[in-house]
């Protein structure tokens, strides 16, 4: 380890400093959290100010330390304590791997007293948490839960065996019990949370698990503060694997390249790679979190696909990008891998990047947030760089209308009185975008208003001969 290099960086899920030990406790709910998360670095001689100011008498601290643990901590925990130096001041480096748990502050409790770590902060489990915690080292998953509430009835097993045809697989009741799709419970079968997630009928994801969706959105800007359209996706999480890529066409951009004698559309955004994002998202996601959803933001400037719940216990943002994989949800993850959703378990970060570069698109940036885990896309050069030719909103290049224009033109030509609501409803956008789409038909003489205001309707406009 390099501590010159150690001593620049910020703190972080794996990274924490203390000025001294004048105050154990947080030392040891940092020492608990990262043994119960994926390990971690405590460097002990270093202010918040970035200052190094070293650790006095240190052998007599490195005593104090190791007793306060062995006295405080549970189980018992055995950190690795090293003395080291850097520009003559001396250091205590505790290093404490992932291990074996839950650990929890003797004081408080096997409850109460567990910690983990979120970002860079050491913050108290919470029962959703300190229950996935234990059924990390249980070997468990929580997607296998049954529900014993529901019966096979409240899934939607007729679309399953579509989806399962599509792979050329059929799904009978045997595979049904085998995928645990259902899992038996006090006598009989009922279905798994998996299975629910994945194929339960609308009634039975919203009584279950309300958050397992996906939402959507365009905001103005580089914030929140304003959208321009939104989606709610109603089915599954695995209709979405289908709706949001139309979400996100509809409001990208697209440039064009001309190589020799043939012009080629870019978009804005890697598509193979931001479904691959959008995948790993949906398998991977913290279903246990309660409140939270797997979300697809749209800005001027980004793409980002966010899925509840930190990296699985025992993985770092580092292992990820080595090829490391840890099954959260060990069900879905396994037939998404049938249906050909996804490809072998730790190779989506190398296929989302493989994606980016060889389109030639910025590589992606992983975020972990604490309770979240985000992909950041940025656009294409092409399209950053004002190549592009339409508004925020897509316009395809070189086209003069939009797919909702179209539609709403043909209408029209069918002799249809479509208005705004139509167009809304049938898209699936706000009325906001519905208007201001019949809005830009009608400025640039596409289209005009007949009749009173209250009565009158839309037609398509005829150009008149000079």
């Amino acid at each position: 380890m390099n501590i010159a290099e150690t001593l620049t960086q910020q703190e972080s899920k794996t990274l924490e400093f203390k000025r001294d030990l004048s105050s154990l406790k947080p030392i040891l709910k940092t020492l608990v959290a990262f043994a119960n998360t994926a390990g971690g670095l405590l460097v002990i001689g270093k202010k918040d100010n970035g200052e190094i100011i070293g650790v006095e008498d240190v052998e007599s601290a490195e005593e104090r330390l190791a007793n306060a643990v062995a006295d405080n901590i549970r189980p018992a925990m055995q950190p690795e304590i090293e003395i080291t130096s850097y520009n003559g001041k001396t250091l205590l480096l505790v290093r404490v791997p992932f291990w074996r748990g839950p650990f929890y502050l003797k004081s408080e409790g096997a409850e109460r007293g567990v910690y983990v770590r979120l970002g860079s902060t050491s913050r108290p489990a919470g029962p959703e948490l300190l229950a996935e915690l234990q059924r990390t080292h249980s070997g468990l998953s929580f997607d296998l839960t049954p529900c014993p509430d529901l019966s096979p009835d409240d899934l939607q097993i007729t679309k399953a065996q579509k989806l399962f045809a599509s792979a050329e697989m059929a799904l009978d009741d045997a595979k049904t019990a085998s995928l645990a799709i259902v899992v038996p419970f006090a006598g009989r079968m009922v279905p798994s949370l998996g299975g629910v997630i994945l194929f339960g009928s609308d009634a039975a994801r919203l009584t279950i698990c309300p958050d397992a969706r996906v939402s959507c959105a365009r905001f103005r800007g580089t914030d929140k503060t304003e959208f321009l359209d939104s989606l709610d996706i109603e089915g599954t999480v695995l209709d979405a694997i289908v709706e949001v890529p139309r979400f996100i066409r509809r409001n990208t951009r697209m440039a064009a390249r001309i190589e020799g004698m043939y012009r080629r559309e870019i978009p804005e955004y890697p598509e193979v790679a931001v479904r691959e994002a959008l995948v790993n998202a949906i398998a991977h996601a913290a279903y246990f979190q309660s409140g939270m959803r797997i979300l697809v933001a749209i800005y001027d400037d980004r793409l980002e696909i966010q899925n509840p719940g930190p990296l699985p216990f025992g993985l770092t943002i580092t292992e990820l990008k080595a090829g490391v994989s840890k099954i959260r949800n060990r069900m879905i993850a396994r037939i998404m891998r049938m249906l050909h959703l996804m490809e072998e378990w730790g190779s989506g970060y190398q296929r989302i990047n493989d994606s980016c570069h060889s389109g030639g698109y910025p590589e992606p940036e992983w975020q972990e947030l604490g309770a979240a885990v985000r992909v950041v896309f940025h656009p294409h050069p092409y399209v950053d760089h004002g190549e592009a030719f339409n508004d925020p909103v897509n316009d395809p290049v070189n086209d003069p209308v939009n797919e909702r224009q179209k539609w709403f033109m043909e209408q029209l030509a069918g002799g249809a009185k479509a208005k705004s609501t139509d167009l809304a409803q049938r898209w699936n956008v706000s009325q906001v975008t519905a208007k201001r789409d019949i809005a830009d038909l009608k400025d640039r003489g596409k289209i005009e208003f007949v009749g009173s205001p209250k009565n009158g309707w839309y037609r398509r406009r005829v150009p008149v001969a000079g």
